[in-house]
């Protein structure tokens, strides 16, 4: 079996949620369990951070995997979904698993007796843990997939937890109101261990407080302790801020929501020190401050040009897209009067559209496109939507580059050109244009 063949049998037998949607849903940790104990329980050989949340967990993620790699530790990071190369989703030491690693990991499974039917989540959670013991990690940052109660990786005990924030995504799953979403969240507190929670407040935060309690859980909110002096979010995509400790840095992402992200990663590396994790300080400035070259994280207010300005974001729920369009409409104002904005947009079919599209500036002309996974919605119905709405739109039905590149055409030295609106338009928008993912590079 060679590289193509594994990655064919992964995605054709066993469904892919950010693929197909509902039908690859599977919830609970029987599956789980079973893999775990087959493969030897390999998460058991390393340390682990559990991250969930709404949005933000794949920064947090990526940040205090930075900051531990930083400080010199072997670091393994997994993360979902990957937008350009399946092998995103794990990484040591900001390194993609080799082709021939995923092989291994293929081979040896189709020649196991085990006869449970896993997710494609499942197996490569499975395929991660398995590799990340194998290169003997210090350390395993672990991103919730969905969820947490019955994530796939609640199999694991961290030695600390972090919670972004909670908004609505994934109600027809998580619960149709804020307090069930936080509940199945704040299944990853686990017993005694502490967990940071970047945003809660009201019936959420109660629920948050309910949980720790109930599992004497040391439970940090970091929005009631910011830890940064200043924030400045400059127009080439980058922030300039500064805390006590480290006096003024400069973190690479510079999305407005990245301000709530740094404060719970801050958050994050002191209850790591208190749990006995060495940290310097020389360590949390370069792992900030290095975050993309150490990691390799993409997509997120991705600055890809500048005449004219071009950003890709993968923020396509409420929270995410309300942040996107207030920072959108602040870089247009320092633009001046004459700059135009275009949006390539499109989204995915199990997403409340109609009610996320007023978000949408009513000024900016739209290129609507379809991203190339099957739970996509048709840009015709996209579009429909938008124009119930007054926007006004082109369809560029054969895909992503066909919209992004008449965008681009209309488009003079002072407009902007905005790529989102679903993680796989901006995963659509790197794989055609070579070179657009960060290369990594060691401390």
């Amino acid at each position: 079996m060679n590289y193509k063949e594994s990655l064919d049998f992964l995605f054709s037998q066993l469904p892919m949620f950010s693929r197909v949607g509902a039908a690859a849903y599977k919830p609970g940790l029987d599956t789980s369990i079973a893999l775990d104990n087959h493969f030897g329980n390999p998460h058991r050989r390393y340390r682990t951070i559990h991250v969930g949340g709404t949005n933000g967990k794949g920064s947090t993620s990526h940040t205090i995997a930075a900051v531990l790699q930083a400080q010199g530790y072997r670091v393994g990071l997994y993360t979902s979904p990957h937008l350009v190369d399946f092998r995103e989703r794990m990484r040591v030491n900001g390194r993609m698993i080799p082709e021939a690693d995923v092989v291994d990991f293929v081979e040896r499974w189709l020649r196991t007796p085990y006869d449970g039917h896993p997710s494609f989540f499942e197996l490569t959670m499975m395929m991660a843990f398995d590799w990340f013991a194998r290169e003997e990690v210090d350390y395993a940052v672990i991103e919730v997939g969905m969820g947490g109660r019955l994530d796939s990786t609640n199999i694991i005990t961290p030695i600390g937890s972090v919670i972004t924030n909670i908004s609505p995504d994934h109600t027809q799953f998580l619960g149709d109101t804020l307090e069930k979403i936080a509940a199945e969240k704040a299944g990853i507190i686990k017993e005694g261990v502490p967990v940071v929670i970047g945003r809660a407040s009201g019936g959420v935060r109660r629920v948050f407080e309910s949980k720790a309690a109930a599992t004497g859980s040391e439970a940090t909110f970091a929005a009631d302790t910011p830890l940064l002096s200043s924030i400045e979010f400059m127009p080439e995509g980058y922030i300039e801020a500064s805390t006590p400790e480290l006096g003024r840095f400069r973190y690479p992402l510079g999305g407005l929501y990245q301000q709530e992200n740094l404060n719970t990663v801050l958050h994050a590396v002191s209850m790591l020190r208190r749990a006995g994790v060495e940290i310097s300080t020389e360590a949390l400035r370069e792992g900030l401050e290095g975050v993309v070259r150490l990691t390799g994280l993409a997509g997120r207010w991705m600055v890809m040009g500048e005449h004219p300005f071009v950003v890709a974001d993968t923020g396509h729920n409420l929270d995410g897209l309300t942040r996107n369009m207030e920072q959108l409409r602040e870089v247009l104002g320092r633009r001046g009067p004459e700059s135009r904005l275009r949006m390539v947009v499109g989204f995915v079919n199990d997403k409340d559209v109609a009610h996320i599209a007023h978000l949408l500036p009513e000024e900016a002309e739209y290129y609507v496109t379809r991203a190339s996974v099957p739970r996509a919605m048709p840009a015709e119905d996209v579009a429909a939507i938008l124009e119930g709405l007054g926007r006004r739109c082109r369809v560029f039905p054969e895909g992503v580059k066909e919209a992004a590149d008449a965008a681009l055409s209309d488009s003079g030295a002072d407009d902007m050109v905005y790529i989102g609106g679903s993680t796989f338009i901006v995963a659509d928008w790197l794989a055609s244009a070579p070179g657009s993912l960060p290369s990594v590079s060691r401390p």
